[in-house]
């Protein structure tokens, strides 16, 4: 083989790309979480009287405040209804990233989404998973058998409950506005690693996914007989030292946001660009909780214009799941008529068998 030319072109490669720093403190996700009847919400209400700020949204899950503490004077948010189904929940939060955007790019004021509660969310998705799990091959028919059993729940079912958070976290930090996230939080008894408890120990604990701590910029703790304390801060003008907490005689999210993190009017959204194995992945992941055939049909249509990013290979892919979809929505797979619909209905039809079935046994004795 000869080798290349002296003065021969280096053969070409990616191009790297780069920017520069802005500098600019970005828009913040703040977790406010703490004991019951400590001040989560109310603050969350009264912030949105501020008017350094423009719509604040508010989507209410499993805690029931929202029309209330809207009587708090001053206060203006909007209550973004839901159907209680994650994939409406999901939709609405995009549709407010959406909304939030065309703002920042209009040069409004920052868009507030604030959500009661983060755990009420997570229990949504634990409640979720442990359903999923009673209905495997496995556990269905140790549930038959004893239905106090302790069923076995897959690591693949959590994980995907851990990837439904992380959609809505991914929303979140990414917010071209102030995202607020409420959970609970109490002392609970310490445990070793066998979940067995630690006497004379005791540990915080925030009623949530355990990285939503590490996902917030700015993480707030209130408790009804303690000053309001900072927890942790992704900030170079708050800073927070390490099992140190920072203590508060007051709190306002206001004075969080716009003077001790020093956010302004040109605050951005953090540049997180969505990590995945390929580009194909979110794409499948979405049409396979689609239920509208118009929808599907609307994808197909959007998948093949040229600034999704896809190359020719990865559109023809994308559409051959919507088309499987479509056909699954045309078909849907029933169970039999006259079976048991859900899990207790199944549990109670498997009692009345094994029962009738010693009835019989019984009488072939007697005879």
């Amino acid at each position: 083989m000869s080798a290349p030319a002296p003065n021969a072109p280096a053969p070409s490669g990616p191009k790297l790309k780069t920017r520069r720093p802005t500098g600019i403190v970005p828009w913040p996700l703040i977790l406010i979480e703490g004991e019951e009847k400590a001040g989560k919400t109310y603050s969350a209400a009264e912030f949105s009287g501020s008017d350094k700020i423009g719509q604040m949204y508010w989507i209410d899950l499993d805690e029931g405040s929202a029309d209330e503490y809207a009587a708090i004077p001053g206060s203006h948010y909007l209550i973004i209804e839901h159907d209680g189904t994650y994939r409406d929940i999901l939709e609405q939060i995009e549709a407010v990233h959406a909304e939030a955007r065309r703002a920042a790019l209009a040069g409004e004021p920052p868009v507030v989404l604030t959500i009661d509660s983060g755990s009420a969310l997570w229990r949504m998705l634990t409640n979720w998973t442990h359903e999923r799990a009673r209905r495997t091959k496995k556990n269905k028919a140790l549930l038959e058998a004893d239905p106090d059993a302790a069923i076995d729940i897959s690591m693949n079912l959590w994980n995907d409950s851990v990837e439904r958070w992380a959609r809505v976290m991914w929303l979140l930090r990414t917010l071209p506005g102030i995202s607020i996230i409420l959970a609970r939080g109490k002392q609970i008894s310490a445990v070793d690693d066998n979940g067995t408890p630690i006497k004379n120990k005791t540990e915080w604990r925030v009623q949530a996914q355990k990285d939503l701590g590490f996902d917030s910029t700015v993480w707030v703790r209130l408790r009804r007989d303690e000053d309001p304390q900072i927890i942790a801060a992704r900030s170079l003008r708050l800073r927070v030292e390490r099992k140190k907490p920072r203590q508060l005689r007051e709190f306002s999210i206001e004075t969080l946001v716009f003077d001790m993190l020093g956010c302004s009017q040109d605050s951005q959204p953090r540049v997180l660009p969505a990590l995945a194995g390929d580009r194909v992945q979110p794409w499948l992941e979405r049409i396979a909780t689609v239920t509208k055939r118009d929808e599907l049909a609307g994808m197909w249509k959007y998948v093949g214009g040229g600034d999704v990013g896809l190359s020719r290979h990865e559109v023809l892919t994308v559409r051959a799941e919507i088309e499987r979809r479509a056909a699954e929505i045309d078909n849907p797979q029933e169970e039999m008529p006259g079976l048991p619909g859900s899990d207790a209905e199944k549990l109670r039809a498997a009692a009345e068998r094994k029962a009738a079935a010693g009835a019989g046994a019984s009488a072939e004795v007697g005879a």
